[in-house]
């Protein structure tokens, strides 16, 4: 196998586990599935969405010529690009960026907002070198190291589940404030982020709320969740989070919306892990939503929402259509975060 050097401009958050240096050996002999670390070079520039993010989650802007560590996966977002891993790969071939955390697809799916993502042109498979005294090196793969998924949930700690109607619907804001007002509170908190794709903007915006650990499916060697796995990497993670710092509530958000295609509706249909759930934050942008969101978490996964949050709670209008309508308390998670907080803990208090 012919082997080539080669300097990294910029190295993904998405390849994190692989835990990569500035200098690389890379392969031309690329597997095509999600998870391999790939080289890629920059082959165009765009004035927005034109960042990735960094291992320790600084973004960093992305130009033309720009050596890129990234990592091959899929995404389905309602409101970002979508793509798939191709079929094949070779040197020389053109892929796009589809995310900030770096991941590498071929786009299938444009975003108006956006314009065309990023296009890169593949260098090779980056080389791993795990054992000491490896002179061969293997193709580098996000599982290597990973939190390690489970078919078993354990442990007790209470889990706060923050949902949502799609993306952009306040789920990260609320899962912070949460955070921030249980941590005051005196309580040891953890945070994860159980489905979505890659990037960890999200789990480091919850540490710098108050938690004492964070994780995301990325974690566990996961590019993007799905109905297939994210119930055993949600496991995994809740399980290494109580396995390792005994927290006294767990703040999960659930990336994309209730009906996307990441796996959300797979965790909810399971009463294993819905009955550690203490309070579920609901999230909607508009009124309509939320009516839809607790209708379907009603009818659909036999689920009651503690409160409800988002955009919809951004004034008065909506809050009484929340609680004159859906008979739920409404609090906005900008606006009213104390009385967010103050509510999630009465509800752990209570149940325990």
């Amino acid at each position: 196998m012919v082997t080539q050097k080669l300097h990294l401009d910029r190295i993904a958050s998405s390849t994190r586990n692989a835990r990569l240096g500035k200098n690389v050996l890379l392969s031309p002999e690329i597997s095509c599935a999600e998870g391999f670390v790939l080289a890629v070079r920059i082959l165009s520039e765009k004035g927005v969405y034109n960042q990735v993010e960094d291992p320790v989650g600084r973004l960093i802007e992305l130009r033309r010529g720009d050596v890129l560590a990234g990592t091959l996966g899929s995404r389905r977002a309602l409101r970002g690009y979508a793509g798939e891993v191709p079929d094949k790969l070779s040197q020389g071939d053109t892929i796009q960026v589809l995310n900030l955390g770096g991941v590498l697809g071929r786009c299938t799916v444009l975003n108006p907002d956006l314009g065309p993502p990023l296009d890169a042109e593949v260098l090779g498979a980056v080389l791993a070198f795990p054992k000491t005294g490896d002179r061969i090196g293997r193709p580098a793969h996000i599982r290597v190291g990973a939190v390690s998924t489970s078919t078993d949930l354990c442990g007790s700690a209470p889990v706060v589940a923050v949902v949502g109607t799609c993306m952009d619907s306040g789920k990260t804001v609320a899962a912070c404030e949460i955070v921030r007002g249980l941590s005051r509170a005196g309580l040891n908190v953890c945070a994860a982020k159980l489905t979505g794709v890659a990037l960890r903007r999200d789990v480091l915006a919850m540490v710098d709320s108050g938690a004492i650990a964070a994780l995301t499916f990325n974690d566990a060697g996961i590019v993007s969740t799905d109905d297939n796995g994210a119930l055993n990497t949600a496991y995994g993670l809740l399980n290494e989070l109580e396995g390792t710092y005994a927290p006294d509530a767990i703040v999960v958000e659930l990336g994309d919306g209730i009906l996307g295609e990441y796996g959300v509706a797979s965790l909810l249909e399971d009463e294993a892990l819905t009955g550690r759930f203490a309070a579920i934050v609901c999230c909607a942008p508009d009124q309509v939503a939320a009516w839809g969101a607790v209708q379907l978490l009603s009818q659909r996964f036999n689920l009651q929402p503690t409160v409800v949050s988002g955009p919809t709670t951004d004034n008065e209008v909506g809050c009484r259509f929340v609680r004159d309508t859906l008979n739920l308390p409404a609090w906005n998670a900008r606006r009213q975060s104390e009385e967010l907080a103050a509510e999630i803990l009465g509800v752990i208090r209570a149940r325990s």
